[in-house]
């Protein structure tokens, strides 16, 4: 081996690492769990890359979805990796002519990475999309600050909404479901990944709400319904809302809401409050339009977030299945030549 080569091998974790790290990593959300993302490595670096044959082609036509999704496995990959002592250097969108290829990976050794990194990490295991009636969070504000400056980094910029943008929302919400409810093209797809799908991917049943529970929270996508339920009876929706918003609107701004989008989460998570995110709303132009009215110019509504609450003895439900690592992960033949 030469120098060069064991230099890289020691600057690299093993594949072994990286396969536990991608574990952990696939527990970002992503939109209906499609799980849009495949990795390559080599021994050195670590590729990301979108997998279009996972685009909801029917709600997320401009990809846009997708890509956030990415930067949310992308952001949970590099901080379990940091919180395992690995600095990762990002090169984001590196070659022009691979607009599949979103990120590079190079590593360094991470010593003592900030408690707050390993916090998040450890929230990972945690968070749950509850898209049930929330309670008002404890603490707001100040975990409000502390999620603002992690998105900052990304270009994000992070607005809590009046309450008076709930009724204007829950309109929006019931006007953009309207115009879905008949596009067969949508209810299939949507239908497809909700309860119908393998057991390693899209929504589960036992993640669906039931009519009761949907009439509670107004402010959410339409899913298929489960039968009559009494979780949660009679809660009114207390979530704050909260919005991210990027400067432009292409593939670049889409990488780093997700990254944003995984560190709020997380950031909400460790302090103890329940959150989901909605991406309904800025999916069609009317919709993402009366939310651009509330985001004192901003830019560009992305994505919108409940944070909130649950009662009190609430036991979270099971963590929604992932697909296993071999089927997104793609190990080059000179991975072993280059660890060693």
């Amino acid at each position: 081996m030469t120098d060069s080569k064991a230099t890289r091998a020691i600057l690299a974790p093993d594949l072994s690492t990286i396969r536990a790290a991608l574990e952990r990593a696939s527990r970002a959300p992503s939109i209906h769990n499609s799980q849009p993302w495949r990795w390559e490595f080599d021994g050195t670096h670590l590729y990301l890359y979108r997998d279009d044959h996972r685009q909801l082609t029917a709600a997320d036509p401009t990809g846009r979805q997708l890509v956030i999704s990415c930067g949310a496995v992308l952001h949970h990959l590099r901080t379990v990796l940091a919180a395992d002592g690995w600095r990762t250097d990002l090169d984001r969108l590196p070659d022009p002519g691979r607009p599949d290829l979103l990120a590079r990976l190079d590593f360094r050794p991470w010593a003592d990475p900030p408690e707050g990194v390993r916090a998040r990490a450890a929230a990972i295991e945690r968070r749950r999309t509850d898209r049930l009636p929330l309670l008002a969070p404890t603490g707001f504000g100040e975990v409000c600050r502390a999620a603002r400056m992690l998105a900052s980094p990304h270009r994000i910029e992070l607005d809590v909404l009046s309450g008076q943008a709930r009724p204007v929302l829950a309109e929006s919400s019931r006007e953009a479901d309207a115009k879905r409810r008949y596009d067969m093209g949508y209810q299939a797809e949507l239908r497809w990944w909700t309860g119908h799908s393998a057991d390693t991917e899209g929504v589960p049943g036992t993640a669906l709400l039931a009519a009761d529970e949907t009439a509670q929270v107004p402010i959410a996508r339409a899913f298929p319904t489960a039968p009559v339920s009494a979780r949660r009876g009679g809660l009114e929706d207390r979530a704050e809302l909260v919005v991210l918003s990027s400067a432009g609107d292409g593939p670049a701004d889409w990488l780093h809401v997700g990254e944003a989008l995984s560190a709020v989460l997380l950031e909400f998570t460790r302090a103890g409050a329940a959150t989901c995110a909605l991406t309904h709303i800025t999916e069609l132009p009317g919709a993402r339009t009366a939310l651009e009215t509330m985001v004192d110019g901003h830019g560009v509504p992305q994505v919108l977030i409940r944070v909130g609450a649950a009662p009190a003895g609430d036991v979270p439900g099971p963590p929604t299945a992932r697909r296993p690592v071999d089927e997104i992960l793609t190990v080059r033949p000179d991975t072993a030549a280059a660890v060693g």
